[in-house]
Formats: C-alpha cells, structure tokens, sequence
C-alpha cells in the first residue's frame, strides 16, 4: 500500500435524482499504489458515486481534486483527460473482434500521410502494443489475433481492463470485476489488480464478493444509504465487521451481532462455497 498523498480526493460529495438522495457529505481518495474497495447494500450509492468520478453523473455540491488540485469532471472526456479509466460491469467489447481491434477501437494507430483519406491501419504496430501491455500485465491471453467471443470470462475482463490501460491513466475504477466468474477466472482478475497497485496506479473495486474484497483491497470504504459509514484498514478489519457497518445492525465493537447480520454471513458463505463448487 502507498503512504503518497492521495491522488484522488472527494470532499463532502453529494447527488440527488430528484427527491432520492443517492449521496450526502461523502468522503473518499484513493492514493497511487492503493487499492480502495467499495462496499454497500444495493442502493447504498456505491455506482453513482464511481459515475461521478467518472463524469457520468455532475455532482451538486462538494468538490473533487486530482493530484491535491480541485477539478471539474462534467464528462467523461474530463475523467479520461485527468488520469481517471473505469471499466464497468458489461465490459462493452466486440465479440467479432480480435484482441488487438479490442484495445485499440475508436483509437487506431494509421499509416499513410495526414492527407491521404484511405491511410490504412498500422496494424503492426498495434499488435507491437499490444502484445507490450498484456505481457507488462502478466496476463493469461497469449494470442493477441484470437476473437473475443472465444474468450473466457476472466480473459475478457482481462481485455477491457487492459484496454482501459492505453492511455497511462493513474487512477483505475473497476465495477464488480469477478461477477459471474468461476474460481479460476476470479483468481486470474484479482492477481491483475494487484498487479495495477504494484504499478503505481490508484485502484478502486466495487465489489459484493466480501473474500474477493479482503483478498486485494488495502482498504475498505463502506457506504450505506448514501452515507459514508467508515473507512476500515483491510489487515485489520474482519469480515464481520465490515457485514455489520454495511447492514447497519449489529454492534460491531463488541461483537453482538444482530440477525440481519447473522443471516448476511450465512448467506455471503453460501454464496462463497457456491463459487468454490463452479
């Protein structure tokens, strides 16, 4: 984990959609070399406040600063422009597309003068890129020309992970990475993340998965009902503590925990021991 100064910083954000209060006076940074999970019930505000760093949702008050400096994220051009990559959750790749068409859509490396209408595509040095990133990541995909639609579920979140790696961002949010994966493909996407927070980036992981969370996480920042509830140092937090802050019952100091609480773990356990078993 980075002792640096964060490299990102929310101060008392808040969001409204009309009478819903999605966030109020929310507290959060992320430093380089730092992986922040996410964690709440739905509803808990946990997606819009990764859409307002992302600038899909403007905020109504509070202030964001990047790198100690305050700034405006109004789109997610300013996001990209910042520093600021986030994958989400349905991943938006081509499954008739290759690995290298993948990476590089809507960016493509050309040959040929400026002038020239019909300049082909470098597809050489597209594939030289490619195969550059995805061996920096140590990642399982080793043939840059397969489709994606032939791909696992972990090599796909593999791809649009790396993908969201082209322009050098130093801040990376990562929306529910392992949903729907199996152990193995899990396995493979948590040791790319943690090999995002050796590289220096600022990582944050909204995730369900409570293991998933403390296998990768530094640490853990809790939000229910818009609120923030507690930010937990994952070495030194349990996974019943952090059941307790997200359901709200309970009292976590001293460990009585109440039924909601009780029936949560069991149902988190379930859900684990599903997993172990696909």
């Amino acid at each position: 984990m980075s002792d640096g100064a964060p490299v990102l910083t929310l101060e008392k954000v808040s969001k409204s959609f009309g009478a819903v209060q999605a966030l109020r006076d929310v507290d959060f940074d992320v430093a380089p070399g730092e992986v922040v999970a996410l964690v709440g019930d739905n509803g808990a505000g946990k997606s819009t406040l990764i859409k307002a760093i992302a600038g899909i949702h403007g905020i109504d008050s509070g202030r964001i600063l990047f790198e100690g400096d305050p700034v405006r994220i109004a789109s997610p051009t300013d996001a990209v422009g910042l520093g600021i990559a986030t994958v989400y959750q349905d991943l938006a790749l081509c499954d008739n597309l290759d690995v290298v068409g993948n990476l590089f859509l809507g960016q493509e490396e050309r040959s040929g003068a400026l002038a020239t209408v019909t300049r082909q595509l470098d597809e050489t040095s597209m594939e030289r890129q490619a195969h550059e990133l995805l061996d920096n990541l140590a990642v399982t995909i080793t043939d840059v020309r397969a489709e994606v639609g032939t791909m696992s579920g972990g090599q796909r979140q593999q791809v649009a992970i790396a993908r969201s790696l082209l322009g050098e961002p130093k801040v990376v949010l990562l929306d529910e990475p392992t949903a729907a994966l199996g152990v193995r493909q899990t396995a493979q996407v948590l040791a790319l993340v943690k090999r995002l927070r050796e590289k220096g980036h600022g990582v944050v992981v909204i995730s369900h998965n409570l293991a998933n969370v403390f296998e990768v996480a530094d640490r853990i920042v809790v939000l229910r009902l818009g609120r923030l509830v507690g930010v937990y140092d994952a070495a030194k937090t349990s996974h019943e503590e952090i059941v307790a802050a997200i359901t709200g019952a309970g009292d976590p100091s001293t460990g009585e925990l109440g039924p909601e609480v009780e029936q949560a773990m069991e149902n988190a356990r379930r859900d684990d021991a599903g997993q172990e078993r696909s």
